[in-house]
């Protein structure tokens, strides 16, 4: 048909959740970080926001510990520390939190 446009698609709202580390509702993952029961908890709970800021506390764990995701156990280990991150006890700090002795 000539002269006739395709429509182009409507772009998808932005997904909001209400994060579990900053307390409030934000965007979210646009995906599931892993495949598995917590990738899906951190996928429904924790914002791009948190997320990046797991990443750089991320990098600092696997310095400090010299980490190799080759191994089981390095992974393992991430893993829970993760968990603990996001989901842990103390884990939701309120805006402008400072870890005592930082």
């Amino acid at each position: 048909m000539a002269g006739t446009q395709a429509s182009s698609p409507t772009p998808k709202p932005q997904r909001t959740v209400f994060c579990v580390k900053l307390q409030k509702e934000l965007p979210g993952l646009d995906e599931t970080p892993f495949d598995n029961p917590l990738g899906q908890r951190i996928y429904d709970h924790v914002s791009k926001d948190a997320w990046r800021m797991w990443v750089e506390q991320m990098k600092m764990i696997m310095n400090e510990y010299r980490l190799n995701l080759g191994t089981p156990e390095a992974q393992e280990f991430l893993m829970k520390q993760m968990e603990e991150y996001f989901f842990g006890e103390g884990a939701a700090h309120p805006p402008g939190y400072v870890a005592p002795g930082h």
